[in-house]
């Protein structure tokens, strides 16, 4: 059991201000880079013509509308008991940030695969995959179940990891998992095509993706790594196209 379990809301309320605070100051910075900048207009005109088709445009408001109240419901009644804003050796904020992270994404590479890929969810799940060439907006066209559950499996795993560490979870350590977790959901989605180092990882991790988007065949079913299809065999080498 956690230790002193109370419902700490200025701890949430701290973890909702970095989380909005680091999304904003980061959005501006990258985007200076005049290579990141022409990539989001390519993703932008790609986009504009998805989101002029009703059916599209209404399926990523459904989504967008089941995240937020996926989010709301957990940030007011669970949030609170799974973060406090006790100090931290920076070691411990790494290790939090990176326990969370990989419980998600293992239980997500087995969702995925066995759920979404399966018999059960696949029909679901077969919206998402009518994106054969993604771009940023196709990050946000799937299904409202699929949504509540991808996400209820990330924010899911705070508590989890906070259970097996005995304590809550610094609010700022959780703001920036939450941060990462939202941008590489976002990001393994976006086409991209960079000229240079460092940027070519970007082009990396958008082409495992790519390659999982080919059809429902394909492998490539954890989404922030690909250490557990690696680990299981479901790797395939990233697949990369010269147009949005």
């Amino acid at each position: 059991m956690i230790d002193s379990l109370h419902y700490d809301w200025i701890a949430a309320l701290a973890f909702l201000a970095t989380l909005v605070g680091l999304t904003v100051v980061g959005r501006r910075l990258v985007f200076q880079i005049p290579e990141l900048a022409r990539m989001r207009e390519l993703n932008r005109e790609a986009d504009a013509k998805k989101m002029a088709r009703p059916r599209f445009r209404e399926a990523v408001k459904a989504s967008n509308r089941a995240g937020l109240y996926t989010n709301l419901v957990f940030y007011a009644a669970i949030l609170p008991f799974c973060v406090s804003l006790e100090s931290r050796p920076l070691w411990r904020h790494a290790v939090d940030v990176l326990a969370v992270l990989l419980v998600f994404d293992f239980m997500y590479y087995l969702t995925h695969r066995f759920l979404f890929h399966g018999k059960l969810l696949r029909k679901v799940h077969s919206l998402h995959h009518q994106a054969r060439t993604p771009t940023h907006a196709d990050a946000f066209y799937v299904h409202p179940l699929e949504t509540f559950i991808g996400l209820a499996l990330y924010l899911g795993s705070i508590p989890i990891v906070a259970l097996a560490s005995g304590a809550p979870l610094n609010a700022f350590s959780m703001a920036v998992a939450t941060l990462v977790f939202t941008q590489l959901n976002t990001i393994n989605h976006v086409y991209t095509n960079l000229p240079y180092f460092p940027f070519k990882t970007i082009d990396a991790i958008t082409g495992v993706h790519a390659a999982h988007h080919v059809d429902m065949k394909h492998g490539n079913y954890a989404t922030l790594t690909m250490v557990y299809d690696k680990m299981f065999g479901t790797y395939e080498t990233p697949v990369h196209r010269e147009t949005a």
